[in-house]
């Protein structure tokens, strides 16, 4: 697969758009199970500052989204503990795929099929900007991280654990 100048139009990328966010794109080579730690090798980016969006569940099976630091893991009992859940579990990756609309490793929090509620390491918002993923395996976008709060309504948690 060559290397793309422009990648297409994501649902991500459209309500960018739409809200008027400027933002930067950064394709790469996708590896699989690579993960956010080979998005920021390969595009010369501190891990920390490029976020993985997670999809997650409660007891209830009811679907939500981490945003967590590219090096850091989530502890998902501090989370339930901080969100007033009693559990909360990675969602398996075809479940993650439904709710969200994209697949699993192309995950962006942005223009997800299904509205879930944003939950992002308070870190990240002391961070000037932030490479996310764009909709799509192998592209991250540039955005002050102040978008994920004002766009996707996300609310600050701490619940990082090194990786």
């Amino acid at each position: 697969m060559g290397k793309k100048d422009h990648v297409s139009e994501t649902p991500a990328t459209a309500m960018l758009k739409a809200n008027e966010v400027a933002f930067t794109e950064h394709p790469y080579e996708y590896l699989e199970h690579g993960g956010a730690q080979h998005g920021a090798q390969v595009l010369g980016l501190d891990p920390f500052t490029v976020i993985k969006t997670l999809v997650m569940q409660d007891q209830d099976a009811r679907p939500l989204l981490v945003l967590m630091h590219g090096n850091r893991k989530v502890s998902t009992k501090n989370l339930a503990r901080q969100i007033g859940a009693k559990s909360v579990e990675p969602c398996k990756p075809e479940v993650a795929n439904r709710h969200s609309g994209y697949l699993v490793g192309g995950t962006s929090p942005f223009g997800t099929r299904k509205q879930m509620p944003v939950f992002i390491e308070e870190t990240i918002l002391a961070l000037p900007r932030i490479a996310i993923n764009g909709g799509r395996r192998g592209y991250l976008v540039g955005i002050e991280p102040q978008v994920c709060v004002t766009l996707l309504d996300g609310k600050p948690v701490q619940c990082a654990l090194d990786d």
